[in-house]
């Protein structure tokens, strides 16, 4: 089964056909489709191509949801100050079913 490596939301992503990822916020509804065209790495079995070597590859992906992820807390302190606060903060995500792998 062919694989490839992409980046968007300045991560990068392992990725095969009919896998489900979460990635940073993109813009689209529900049912969309997203085109990422900056692949860095694609193969199948043992052969592998960098990003030289793949031209005109996309991977093609629909949108499946628009969502908030967990919530993440963190403690600011300072010691002998008497000051501590809570913040935190939610990232927003899209959930992303690969459909398409175009070597």
């Amino acid at each position: 089964m062919p694989y490839a490596v992409f980046s968007t939301g300045g991560k990068q992503y392992r990725v095969a056909q009919d896998d489900i990822i979460e990635v940073e916020k993109l813009e689209g509804d529900a049912g969309a489709e997203i085109t990422f065209s900056n692949l860095l790495l694609a193969g199948e079995g043992a052969g592998v191509k960098g990003a030289a070597d793949l031209g005109g590859a996309t991977i093609v992906a629909e949108v499946v949801e628009q969502f908030k992820g967990e919530k993440v807390l963190a403690y600011r302190y300072k010691r002998r100050k008497g000051y501590h606060r809570t913040v935190g903060h939610r990232r927003r995500l899209t959930r992303l079913k690969i459909t398409a792998i175009n070597l």
